[in-house]
């Protein structure tokens, strides 16, 4: 078992220079939480991921399945492009433009790299396929995403034609608002070989009673193989969003993906003044990550597990998934950390995908140095600036008559010019007796 240690557990570590290489992480997390003072929304103090934890662990038995160490749990079935993001291998989306006729508070297309160039100008994507192509890279899904890519129908439907011709065992899907769909597109994305198509459904059109968006998804049904709903599930609609469920049920569709609600580092004002508040604690893991989605929301979470429960309670026969931040995270780590050999002293985690490592510190080192000479093991580092020994998680049992304080280490692998470097983020805390090597790495 592996102990997240945050400043209010931090006295059940005894070793001193364990607690205080612990806290050199605690205080890095709580600078990036003093950051996020600056946008004035609050951060909900609330126990929220035990919260969470807890009602996951009630789906479990119902039927659910809980994947990803939880961070997507789903009913029913599961688009097979939102199985393979769980890595990213084969998979690659992209958007024509970021233009999009809509002005969706909570969009985190502001917050992407290239976002005010990428307004007014088009990418080549047949080119771009082309390209893959020529270099044979295996690719096994395929996405269109935006921006908003019907308002460009042309572009969209060659990227789909050229997909199904060059890629035709690749799963191809659209986003779209829906408010460009109409039965000569479908026709026409059908004949492109498109697989899947996700609707946007936004709450104030639900709201606003308006029927549009479902007649569209309905229409879809007569002309794509998978049809879907993907939307961001905000706090306190719990009793809108079952009723979307329940006309999603009836209308027969593949499933919904219920999104966590995210805070995209803009609109300030429209979260604030919806009264919106971060997570306590955002990130499992605090990193640089790819996805630009911003930051979880609380709340959104917890609703979404409910409308989980929801589905199983009421026997809906769509697919349910609900689609964590965290899920959203893992295919880079995945990736980062698949591109380099391990270390001698490190493994790959197959739960999160993280490469780990153990250490002991200071006064437990002269006896683990032991244990490891009559073993016979010498695929160990000293640190003799934090004064630790760092060594391969599976040695832990080794140590159980000893029964050290032990840190359990996560790090990536990144590039630094021409150096590729492994960067440490974050401790755990156990001990030999309370640690499983295939539990917990």
């Amino acid at each position: 078992m592996l102990n997240v240690i945050r400043q209010e557990n931090l006295e059940q570590i005894h070793n001193p220079e364990l607690a205080a290489y612990v806290q050199i992480y605690l205080k890095i997390y709580e600078a990036f939480m003093r950051q996020l003072d600056e946008f004035e929304l609050g951060i909900d103090r609330r126990n929220g991921h035990q919260e969470s934890e807890q009602l996951a662990a009630s789906l479990e038995p119902q039927g659910a399945i809980l994947r990803n160490q939880a961070k997507s749990i789903y009913v029913n079935r599961i688009s097979p492009a939102c199985v393979a993001c769980q890595t990213g291998l084969g998979s690659a989306t992209f958007f024509i433009s970021l233009k999009c006729h809509r002005n969706c508070f909570y969009c985190f297309n502001p917050y992407q790299e290239n976002y005010e160039f990428f307004l007014d100008h088009q990418r080549d994507l047949v080119q771009e396929l082309e390209e893959i192509h020529l270099r044979k890279q295996k690719v096994k899904h395929l996405a269109l995403t935006g921006g908003e890519p019907l308002l460009f129908k042309p572009q969209a439907l060659a990227f789909f034609s050229y997909a199904h011709e060059h890629f035709p065992k690749a799963h191809t899907r659209l986003y779209t608002s829906g408010d460009h769909v109409d039965a000569q597109v479908l026709e026409q994305l059908r004949d492109a070989g498109l697989d899947e198509i996700r609707f946007s459904i936004r709450m104030h059109d639900l709201e606003k009673g308006q029927r549009y968006v479902f007649e569209r998804i309905a229409l879809a049904k007569d002309y794509i193989p998978q049809v879907m709903v993907e939307m961001p599930v905000l706090p306190g609609t719990l009793e809108i969003m079952q009723e979307v469920l329940l006309e999603l049920d009836r209308l027969e569709i593949f499933g919904i993906n219920l999104l966590e609600f995210c805070f995209p580092f803009n609109n300030v004002d429209a979260f604030r003044q919806r009264g919106y508040q971060i997570k306590a604690h955002p990130y499992r893991v605090l990193y640089d990550y790819w996805y630009a989605g911003g930051l979880p929301i609380a709340g959104s979470e917890e609703v979404c597990l409910q409308l989980l429960d929801f589905a199983l309670e009421e026997e809906l026969q769509i697919g349910v998934h609900y689609c964590s931040l965290e899920n959203k995270h893992t295919g880079q780590i995945y990736q980062q950390n698949k591109s380099q050999p391990l270390p001698r002293q490190a493994a790959f985690s197959q739960k999160d995908f993280f490469i780990k490592s153990a250490k002991v510190f200071g006064q437990d080192i002269p006896e683990t140095l032991r244990v490891f000479k009559k073993m016979n093991y010498h695929d160990y580092v000293m640190n003799d600036s934090y004064n630790f020994l760092e060594f391969h998680p599976k040695r832990v049992k080794a140590l159980a008559k000893l029964n050290p304080e032990i840190g359990i280490s996560y790090s990536v692998w990144e590039q630094r010019g021409q150096d590729t470097v492994l960067r440490e983020l974050k401790v755990d805390y156990t001990t030999a007796h309370d640690f499983d090597y295939y539990k917990d790495i």
